[in-house]
């Protein structure tokens, strides 16, 4: 991403946020070096306590998704083998993906630079923590997980459509200058971590940001949401609040209409070829 006055003078909602002092676990840190990626990922000792948390957000969030998440994560939740009984191993999910959409998993220390977390991304490597909140946490954390990058995250990772899109979205963030970026991250937080799907039996929700969330997952599909046509032109433009439930959200058509009109819009704004 460029490097010029203009561009450094947009922050992110999160960066924002950090400013203000809602929480120092939110100001993304550039990567000093090398992360584990794939083999080279090694599993965690976790506690009882820490094992416990994942099988309590688990169970939780599961028995809300029925009817309410996508069949495309649910596949994919399937295919990761996720399940309660531990916390995931990050290299198990990691060959996985090579095998089904050719991704990878890298293991990083938390809330990344967005250059660091895209330049993961445009390469097919997802960057996830292997933390998980503490018991005081287990109803709402500000900052990154592995419960949130796991189970919100990953599932989607394993379908072909989203799988190229997500990848597009990497490379054109490094294109992006000024305002682009601005636009690109507010289109991140209303289709990956926020976004719905039109089902033929109903509005579904495939963001990561709503399906490891308590209340979001409860709010999305209610009557306080306004929920409006995919069109990345209107969605670059919409305000947001990271702290707050969502009062409006965006729905596809599919994640072949993901894909295309991303690919469409961001030819358009010269961030791909």
């Amino acid at each position: 991403m460029g490097s010029n006055s203009k561009a450094e003078k947009i922050l992110s909602a999160y960066e924002k946020a950090a400013q203000e002092g809602i929480d120092p676990r939110c100001i993304p840190q550039k990567l000093k070096g090398p992360v584990p990626i794939h083999d080279e990922i090694v599993y965690p000792e976790y506690t009882e306590e820490e094992q416990s948390n994942w099988k309590f957000l688990y169970n939780r969030q599961m028995s809300f998704l029925p009817g309410r998440a996508c069949d495309e994560y649910i596949d994919g939740a399937k295919a990761l083998n996720l399940s309660s009984d531990r916390i995931p191993h990050l290299k198990e999910i990691s060959h996985v993906f090579n095998e089904t959409t050719g991704w990878k998993v890298a293991r990083v220390p938390g809330l990344i630079d967005v250059e660091d977390f895209f330049g993961l991304i445009s390469k097919r490597i997802f960057p996830s923590t292997d933390y998980i909140r503490t018991k005081e946490e287990l109803d709402y954390t500000p900052a990154p997980d592995l419960f949130h990058d796991i189970f919100g995250h990953m599932p989607l990772l394993t379908n072909t459509n989203f799988a190229s899109f997500y990848q597009q979205f990497g490379i054109a963030s490094l294109n992006a200058t000024g305002i682009d970026r601005k636009y690109l991250e507010t289109l991140h937080w209303f289709t990956v971590e926020f976004g719905l799907i039109k089902k033929p039996e109903g509005m579904r929700i495939y963001g990561a940001g709503i399906l490891s969330s308590l209340g979001e997952v409860q709010h999305a599909l209610s009557n306080d949401v306004e929920v409006r046509e995919f069109d990345p032109d209107k969605i670059v433009v919409e305000e947001y609040d990271v702290w707050h439930l969502q009062p409006v959200l965006f729905a596809i058509e599919s994640f072949e209409q993901l894909e295309d009109g991303f690919k469409s819009w961001t030819k358009r704004k010269k961030l791909l070829n």
